[in-house]
């Protein structure tokens, strides 16, 4: 895999590299392709593993608790699905059947008299989403402080809901957010239509006492001399194997000595051009990590920042020329951003309470996914759990209100006829 590196006007930073006597890093840098062997991080790759799934099976919690009976039929689900984060090619019941702990499925009439699968949430997910409430609730500080923080990173305190909707999962964001929360705290925050006719999220008031990295809180890990200069040094390690010779990590020392600007501070006097710069760049995206609850994001979520974060094009290549600050993990077809210094191995060491609720649900759908592939659940599936003659209303406009992805499901009571046939009410 090839990665870049930021160098100066001298040799280039690579496992061959050198460092120029009297570099001035004001200069400008130029971008050198260096083929550099990617290593592999088995550790936090167990991290990301299974994130996918549980991100789209929370998020469903989340809708199905905000339902009537906590219920809804397959079709209404489907007008989350580009929330879910899915592939395109997976059924969207498919994936709810295969974690029959958190999802109950029974069978509901449409308005027109079509069959169609609903679901519901069972006893132990709905117990366990209500204690995620109330860890919600108790650490509402933290977050709305969180959400503050993310604001006061763009140039104008604002962003569009469709941004913070990707990264609302990772910030530790209610599903509902814009409804639930947001109406809650009208002197902190207002809904604003921009200039593209998208709604954006401003943040109406500046808050000095926030506007502090996590990078100056940890002075303690600063030698008295770099805090006197500005010169904040991160926290650096690398996978085993990476093999960076010493050359290459004289150069890594003498970047760490560069002046640090904070992401909250204006930056638009300094020269995109210099590694000033770059460590500007690397600045914000420390802090953007740890604003989330797990200190990660995958890399498309941050792809639409450029603007509201004044960064330079392609600048998400700062993950890959900084392989000792950031990881990228390749686990379930996407590339997930790891910010190294919060992990442990596979620990978190700063552990957030809703972490420990996401690990609960995690569990309760591996439970479920090895009982139905033993055959355990393959019976369950009835016509109206609570009435047999319920008649679900469909989309208005219409034919029997269901779309593609409903039709095609429909025929998976393939999957329960090898058990028992389905018999509708006379």
């Amino acid at each position: 895999m090839s990665y870049w590196f930021l160098c100066g006007k001298g040799k280039v930073f690579g496992f061959s590299c050198g460092l120029r006597r009297g570099f001035n890093y004001q200069q400008t840098f130029s971008l050198v392709n260096v083929k550099l062997k990617w290593v592999k991080d088995k550790a936090l790759d167990a991290v990301i593993a299974g994130e996918r799934d549980l991100r789209a099976a929370c998020n469903l919690v989340s809708i199905l608790s905000s339902a009537p009976d906590f219920c809804l039929p397959i079709y209404h689900l489907s007008r989350h699905r580009g929330q879910l984060g899915l592939p395109h090619d997976h059924k969207l019941s498919t994936f709810i059947r295969r974690y029959p702990t958190i999802f109950h499925e029974s069978y509901v009439f449409d308005s027109a008299g079509t069959l169609v699968p609903c679901f519901e949430l069972t006893l132990e997910a709905l117990n366990l989403y209500h204690e995620e409430l109330g860890v919600i609730r108790d650490n509402m500080i933290d977050l709305i402080d969180r959400l503050c923080k993310l604001l006061m990173l763009t140039k104008d305190r604002i962003l569009p809901l469709q941004t913070i909707d990707q990264l609302k999962w990772d910030l530790g964001l209610p599903y509902f957010y814009i409804d639930n929360l947001i109406p809650n705290y009208a002197d902190l925050f207002s809904l604003f239509r921009l200039p593209d006719d998208r709604i954006g999220l401003k943040l109406l008031s500046w808050d000095d006492t926030l506007a502090v990295s996590q990078l100056e809180k940890n002075v303690a890990q600063q030698t008295e001399e770099d805090l006197k200069n500005n010169c904040l040094a991160f926290p650096i390690g690398f996978t085993r194997g990476f093999g960076l010779k010493r050359k290459c990590m004289g150069w890594l020392e003498e970047w760490q000595k560069l002046p640090y600007t904070s992401p909250y501070a204006d930056a638009s006097h300094l020269d995109p051009r210099t590694d000033v710069s770059e460590k500007r760049i690397v600045g914000v995206f420390h802090e953007l990590f740890h604003l989330t609850i797990q200190k990660k994001t995958e890399r498309k979520n941050v792809s639409n920042l450029r603007k509201p974060l004044s960064l330079p094009q392609k600048f998400t290549k700062v993950f890959e020329r900084h392989p000792g600050i950031f990881y990228i993990s390749k686990m379930s077809d996407t590339q997930t951003v790891v910010l190294r210094e919060a992990y442990d191995c596979q620990r978190i060491v700063q552990r957030h309470p809703l972490v420990d609720i996401r690990e609960r649900f995690a569990s309760m759908m591996r439970k479920g996914f090895r009982d139905r592939s033993r055959g355990l659940y393959k019976k369950t599936a009835y016509i109206g759990h609570k009435d047999p003659l319920k008649i679900v209303q469909g989309h208005k406009g219409g034919g029997n209100g269901l779309d593609s992805e409903v039709d095609s499901d429909y025929d998976l009571f393939s999957e329960y006829n090898s058990d028992e046939s389905i018999h509708c009410p006379s």
